[in-house]
C-alpha cells in the first residue's frame, strides 16, 4: 500500500526524522492561509499524488507570492498528473503540500528496503541525491552504498557512521544522520514498511539534514493489524476496479488489452496470459478467483471483467482442485443473468467437477463456447476477439 507524501512526513515526525515546515491545502483559501502561517516570501507547491517524478512534469512548483501560491493550487487541485510511474489518464491531484523553501546546499538519497537475497533490510545511500537512483545505479554505480542489517543486532552505530562517510559528512553530521537512519529503521519494523525512501535528504544551514521529499510503502499483508496506516489509504489513488475486487477478496490487475480473463491460481493465469499473447492476442486483466471461492465470489469477478468497455473476449479457464468447476459455471450463469453480455465467452473446466460443470454450461441454452484444452481456448478467444467492432 502507498501514502502521499505528507503522510509519509507525518510518520517522519513521529519516528525522530526531520522534515520542513509545511502544512496541507484543497483549496486556494487553505493553501493562502498555510503559505502566510508559513511566512517567508517563497514557498513550495507539490502536488500529493501516489507517483515519483512529479517535478518533471509540473507537479511541484516554486512560487514566491501569494498570488502565485494560489494560482498554481488551482491549476493543480481537481486535474491528473502523468508522469512515469502513471499510465495516460495520471492521478487525480486531491490536495496540495505546502511547504517552506531552503537554501540546500547537498542533496544525498537515502533509503531503506526489503532484500530478499539476504534475508535482511537494506539501507542504500548515494550522494547523488534528488536523481533517480536508477540511472545512478547505471552511470556511476560506485557513488552507490548497500549496507544489510542482521535482524538479529539491528542497526549498528558503526554502519550509520559508514554511511556518514561514504556521503562525506561531518563529524557533527554523523549523530544527526545517526537519528533519521534509526528513525527509519524502527519505522519500517513497528509498521511492516516495505520500503521508506528519502530524495533528497538535504543539507541546509547550520549543517542541518532535512527529509525533503518522503515515500513509504508497505506491506499490504500487514495492512490489516495497522489501522493507523490502513486510514492513511486513499482509494482515489488506485484503480477503481483494483478496489472492487479487494472488497470480494479477489486478486485483480488492470492490463491494457481486450480479453477479459478469469482464473483459479497466479501461475495458471500468468500461462494463460503468454498463451493468448502467443496467439496474438491481449490480455484486460489479471484475475485469480483463488481456491477457496465460492458463486458469488465468482459471480463479482466476472461482473467485474466485463464491466470494462474495452473487453472484446472473455476466456475463463479453471483447473478445479480445491475450487470446485461447477461453483465457477454457477457463478458465471448467475453473473450473465444480471447483466446483459454481448461479447464472446469461451470457457475451458478441468479437475473437480468439471463434467458437472461443463453440464451448467449446456444445460444453460447461453451462447458460452466450451474449449477442450487451454490451447485451444486461448486460440478461439484471440479469433473472437478479433471478430467483435
Amino acid at each position: 500500500m502507498n501514502i502521499h507524501e505528507y503522510q509519509a512526513k507525518e510518520l517522519f515526525q513521529n519516528f525522530g526524522i526531520a522534515i520542513p515546515d509545511g502544512q496541507l491545502a484543497t483549496s486556494t483559501t487553505t493553501a493562502i492561509a498555510a503559505a502566510e502561517a508559513l511566512g517567508g516570501q517563497q514557498w513550495v507547491v507539490k502536488a500529493q499524488v501516489h507517483a515519483g517524478g512529479r517535478g518533471k512534469v509540473g507537479g511541484v512548483k516554486l512560487v514566491d507570492s501569494l498570488d502565485a501560491v494560489a494560482n498554481i493550487t488551482a491549476e493543480m487541485l481537481g486535474t491528473r498528473l502523468v508522469t512515469k510511474q502513471t499510465d495516460a489518464e495520471g492521478l487525480p491531484i486531491n490536495s496540495v503540500l505546502i511547504e517552506k523553501t531552503y537554501t540546500l546546499k547537498r542533496e544525498f538519497y537515502l533509503s531503506i528496503i526489503l532484500d530478499r537475497a539476504t534475508e535482511s533490510v537494506m539501507f542504500i545511500a548515494s550522494s547523488e541525491g534528488g536523481m533517480d537512483i536508477e540511472a545512478v545505479a547505471e552511470a556511476t554505480p560506485e557513488k552507490i552504498l548497500t549496507l544489510s542489517i542482521h535482524p538479529a543486532t539491528g542497526l549498528q552505530a558503526h554502519q550509520c557512521r559508514e554511511v556518514g562517510f561514504n556521503l562525506g559528512l561531518s563529524k557533527a553530521q554523523m549523530p544527526k544522520l545517526a537519528k533519521i537512519m534509526q528513525g527509519m529503521y524502527a519505522l519500517m519494523l513497528a509498521k511492516d514498511a516495505s520500503q521508506i525512501e528519502i530524495n533528497p535528504l538535504v543539507e541546509i544551514e547550520d549543517e542541518v539534514l532535512l527529509a525533503i521529499d518522503a515515500k513509504i510503502n508497505f506491506d499490504d499483508n500487514a495492512v490489516a493489524v495497522h489501522p493507523e496506516i490502513l486510514a492513511y489509504k486513499d482509494p482515489s489513488q488506485e484503480d477503481a476496479k483494483e478496489n472492487e475486487a479487494a472488497q470480494f477478496d479477489l486478486n485483480y490487475i488492470t492490463l491494457s488489452g481486450d480479453i477479459g480473463c478469469m482464473v483459479n491460481g497466479a501461475g495458471l493465469a500468468m500461462a494463460t496470459m503468454d498463451l493468448i499473447k502467443l496467439n496474438g492476442g491481449f490480455p484486460a486483466n489479471f484475475l485469480d478467483v483463488g481456491g477457496g471461492t465460492n458463486t458469488e465470489k465468482v459471480t463479482e469477478a466476472f461482473k467485474l471483467i466485463v464491466s470494462d468497455s474495452n473487453i472484446k473476449a472473455v476466456l475463463v479457464n479453471i483447473f478445479g482442485g480445491i475450487v470446485k468447476c461447477d461453483v465457477i459455471a454457477a457463478g458465471i450463469l448467475a453473473a450473465v443473468a444480471q447483466i446483459e453480455i454481448n461479447i464472446p465467452i469461451v470457457v475451458r473446466l478441468e479437475g473437480t467437477n468439471a463434467e458437472a460443470g461443463r453440464k451448467l454450461l449446456s444445460e444453460s441454452n447461453m451462447a458460452i463456447i466450451a474449449a477442450d484444452d487451454l490451447a485451444t481456448a486461448a486460440e478461439q478467444v484471440v479469433k473472437l476477439a478479433e471478430n467483435v467492432a
